[in-house]
């Protein structure tokens, strides 16, 4: 593509400024903005509403580059993984989970991963690179494009977005932040705030600067009530543990009724003791919590077993008897390796 500069990295404020410094009126880019977030918008000639030489002018500067649906897979209990080819030829994964009355995204952040946590397929891959704000909003549009052919989306609409694909968000912060800005826009995407779900391993700086700069969900990668244990399966707890994690959690500025959701991996053997839930209860004393339990998926490259479902129940009911909301999750797409932890572009193979 000759035009280097995407269109689809602009926030809609960008965009407004853009067409001002042009001697244009600032609607003119909430109109480009508004086109940028429907799917199936490939090139300038389709926003009809913008005078022909106008877009013709754009075309010479802009691009609108997307990237391409290089496969797709569907799972047996209807998800559906798509991997994405970039233009430099690298590969994300996103996945389009069914729920009761609407889909979740889980969203990509990056090429591969620099967290190398032990339980997970894409520390296998180590770290490419970071995605743009156009290569993360695509996964979006291109999932749409899917509901909408397979007329799927007239059943139920594709509501939530969780970033808890490939890569540490917060690692990618500047892109993310754009990204999220674009997605939260009401002249635009217009997801909910209490929709959209930023997760991460515990990256503190970039999480007090999240705090501050917008409004989103966070989800914290957590896995062990203690130091040690954290450290074997998250290396990042070295440099963040959680004697210093659990405090900014503490901080951290929510709208009122609103909890930070806390992932917790069942592995058999390791963190899945009566000791471990009762550890992690009095942890987060003080922190308003929600905490997802996860059975783990298990996969030939990594060294973890899944607890059995007699020790996760007992596990969730001592949470609930001090009080948090402690939910199982449901793991979907198994069988296409799009369960959570197992997202590794292995379709690139």
């Amino acid at each position: 593509m000759k035009n280097s500069k995407n269109l689809r990295d602009y926030t809609c404020q960008e965009l407004e400024a853009l067409f001002k410094e042009r001697g244009l009126q600032a609607y003119r880019g909430r109109q480009v903005f508004k086109w940028l977030a429907q799917p199936g918008i490939y090139s300038f000639a389709q926003m009809t509403d913008l005078p022909k030489a106008l877009r013709e002018e754009l075309s010479k500067e802009f691009c609108l580059f997307l990237p391409e649906i290089y496969k797709e897979e569907v799972s047996s209990d209807g998800t559906r993984k798509l991997a994405l080819r970039l233009k430099d030829d690298e590969l994300i994964e996103c996945v389009i989970i069914p729920e009761e009355d609407h889909y979740t995204l889980c969203v990509s952040s990056q090429v591969g991963c620099a967290m190398g946590c032990a339980f997970c397929l894409t520390a296998k891959m180590g770290f490419r690179r970071n995605l743009s704000p156009h290569e993360i909003t695509a996964q979006v549009l291109r999932a749409k494009e899917v509901l909408i052919r397979e007329g799927l989306i007239k059943e139920k609409p594709l509501r939530n977005i969780v970033f808890m694909g490939m890569g540490e968000p917060l690692a990618n912060y500047e892109n993310i932040l754009r990204a999220l800005k674009i997605l939260l826009d009401e002249k635009g995407f217009n997801f909910s705030r209490r929709r959209v779900t930023v997760s991460t391993v515990g990256l503190i700086p970039q999480m007090e600067k999240l705090g501050k700069d917008i409004t989103a969900k966070l989800a914290i990668s957590l896995h062990a009530a203690d130091e040690d244990k954290r450290t074997q399966l998250m290396p990042i707890n070295k440099r963040y543990p959680l004697k210093e994690l659990i405090p900014a959690c503490r901080r951290y500025p929510l709208p009122k009724g609103w909890r930070i959701t806390f992932e917790y991996l069942m592995l058999k053997g390791v963190n899945d003791s009566s000791h471990d839930a009762h550890k992690l209860a009095k942890l987060l004393k003080g922190v308003p919590a929600k905490i997802n339990l996860i059975p783990f998926n298990e996969h030939p490259a990594l060294p973890f077993k899944c607890s059995d479902e007699e020790t996760i129940f007992r596990f969730q009911g001592i949470l609930l008897s001090y009080g948090y909301v402690a939910t199982i999750r449901k793991s979907k797409g198994r069988d296409i390796s799009a369960a959570c932890g197992q997202l590794a572009t292995r379709l690139a193979a």
